[in-house]
């Protein structure tokens, strides 16, 4: 072969590249350097409340800043709110025995509803008292593990409440048998009491109490609200118009699966990067915020919302929509992208949610094959991310979703999996649904059916969607959907289910042990709080 022919073949592959890399949109190299900045491992999962979350939060609020989107935060693009976690104990409390400090989380530790309060008394071996009591709880254990529908903390619950009530001081549950020993339930909503409530592992008991003589125990029982920062970040294009377009997508992701969300089952600790989830719907909220800047679409305002905590119930959208930074009277509609990176090139199947909030989307959106999509459909406007918060404000919504995947949830939810030519065509698709809609008055909303948590597990349900939100006892009922045994009994969204028949609710642990005391047809009474007054209702299941 000749230097000339050689000359050509490089000339070719040489074009052939050029060719190939000029195939890759602006759009889609925007999307990938977004996509790979945020799931990165460097930000640790995006946890809300941690780290991680701050350096994208930053991250995004500089985009918006570069897009020329004005701040409309409450801390110019930022919004912050609290995240409950449930309880903890706190920094001061401690515990010990004959002079030993006990290790808490290991050798003890105080119950979610120990009063506050600290203690000092010596013991001889016959340690239970009137005032200190020392309380063995192997037959609840052993309840526990051969009965599932056994409810240890409410047994547990009972004999504190019936200890404070007979006059103890405190009182000291402890393990002295082989069984597993108890853990610590942040999530128990169970009523304060004003006694110290301690449990004591089984080596404790056995390490501490068994010995002989006197023994001074000594301590302070300290039980706090577990509390974190999330934050939403919040930018606003403003054309002067009448109404306002919310685009919105979360942020956050599983950090390291602390909370439990992960559906990796090996027990490891690796970041969940969550490049679909929802690093996708975040990086096209992004480039959504520069396309709409440019002086096109000016009948509508539009407000750009990156919500964190939506892993942990909708934190972040349920608390912008309680505390909006502009009115949502004005608001026109909400589109939601939640997972948008996936496409496959093959079905090209786009999932719409919010389809039956406005008769306004049947113009815009069609079933089918639409825009080069098979859209599948979905009328609901409640489901599991953010557009549900705004749907309960009676706002017409849109859920771009392109499905689950083997990697949701999982450490292996990467940006290398992406299908970024597909997302950019989705970003154009929604572009060209406000186009359309830029000349339209305020859209109508529509009232539809409610998406339901599973109950596959139950017989009966009461037709409520819970608030995962909410901290207080019982379980708050976010929406009630018509028809089902919760709105024949009259019940509200935002009742508070405190009891079923004679199964107390404390959270939704109780709720769902409660279920599962009925079948279909058993007519029972729940007891509710609305406002500041307790109510009574008959329900039919």
């Amino acid at each position: 072969m000749n230097k000339i022919t050689n000359c050509f073949i490089i000339l070719a592959i040489l074009l052939f590249g050029q060719n190939v890399v000029a195939q890759e949109s602006t759009l889609e190299r925007n999307l990938k350097k977004h996509i790979s900045f945020l799931a990165d491992d460097k930000l640790e999962g995006r946890r809300a409340g941690t780290v991680g979350e701050q350096k994208a939060m930053v991250y995004i609020a500089g985009q918006f800043k570069k897009s020329g989107l004005q701040p409309k935060g409450v801390k110019a693009f930022l919004q912050p709110f609290e995240i409950n976690e449930g309880k903890r104990m706190g920094d001061g409390a401690y515990l010990q025995i004959g002079g030993k400090k006990l290790i808490s989380g290991q050798d003890y530790f105080i119950l979610p509803y120990s009063g506050t309060k600290t203690f000092d008394f010596t013991c001889s071996n016959q340690i239970t008292t009137k005032n200190h009591l020392f309380v063995s709880i192997d037959s609840i254990l052993t309840q526990a593990n051969s009965n599932p529908h056994f409810d240890a903390t409410e047994a547990l619950y009972k004999k504190a409440l019936d200890a404070e009530q007979n006059g103890a001081s405190e009182i000291f549950f402890y393990n002295s048998s082989n069984q597993d020993d108890l853990r610590f339930n942040k999530r128990d909503k169970s009523a304060t009491l004003k006694i110290p409530v301690v449990y004591l592992n089984s080596n404790t008991y056995k390490h501490y109490i068994e010995l002989t003589g006197q023994k001074k125990i000594n301590g302070k029982a300290e039980i706090v609200n577990d509390i974190r920062i999330g934050h939403n970040v919040v930018g606003y294009i403003d054309n002067k118009a009448k109404h306002t377009v919310i685009l919105g997508a979360h942020f956050d992701h599983l950090g390291y699966g602390e909370d439990g969300n992960s559906m990796l089952r090996t027990g490891e600790r690796l970041i969940h990067n969550g490049a679909d989830d929802n690093a996708s719907g975040t990086a096209a909220l992004i480039e959504l915020s520069s396309m709409l800047k440019k002086p096109t679409l000016k009948n509508n305002n539009y407000l750009f919302i990156a919500f964190s905590g939506e892993e942990l119930g909708l934190y972040g959208s349920k608390y912008f929509v309680e505390n909006p930074t502009i009115d949502l009277n004005k608001v026109n509609y909400m589109i939601n992208m939640d997972m948008v990176g996936r496409l496959n090139d093959s079905t090209k199947t786009l999932t719409i949610g919010g389809y039956g909030t406005s008769p306004s989307w049947s113009e815009v959106i069609k079933e089918n094959r639409n825009g080069g999509f098979s859209n599948k459909i979905d009328s609901s406007g409640s489901g599991p991310s953010d557009h549900t918060s705004f749907y309960r404000k009676d706002i017409p919504v849109l859920f771009y979703f392109t499905g689950l995947h083997h990697d949701y949830h999982k450490p292996s939810d990467d940006y290398d999996k992406i299908n970024y030519k597909g997302e950019a065509l989705i970003i154009e698709n929604i572009y060209d649904v406000v186009k359309q809609l830029n000349n339209s008055p305020k859209l109508a909303f529509l009232k539809t059916r409610e998406v339901q948590v599973s109950t596959t597990s139950f017989k009966v349900t009461m037709g409520i969607m819970p608030d995962y939100t909410f901290s207080g006892e019982g379980v708050k009922a976010d929406g009630v959907t018509d028809g089902r045994p919760a709105a024949k009994a009259g019940i509200k969204g935002g009742d508070i289910i405190l009891g079923l028949g004679d199964y107390p609710i404390h959270d939704m642990e109780s709720y769902m042990k409660a279920l599962n005391k009925f079948k279909k047809g058993d007519a029972t009474t729940v007891k509710f709080k609305r406002g500041d007054e307790i109510m009574k209702a008959e329900i039919t299941f």
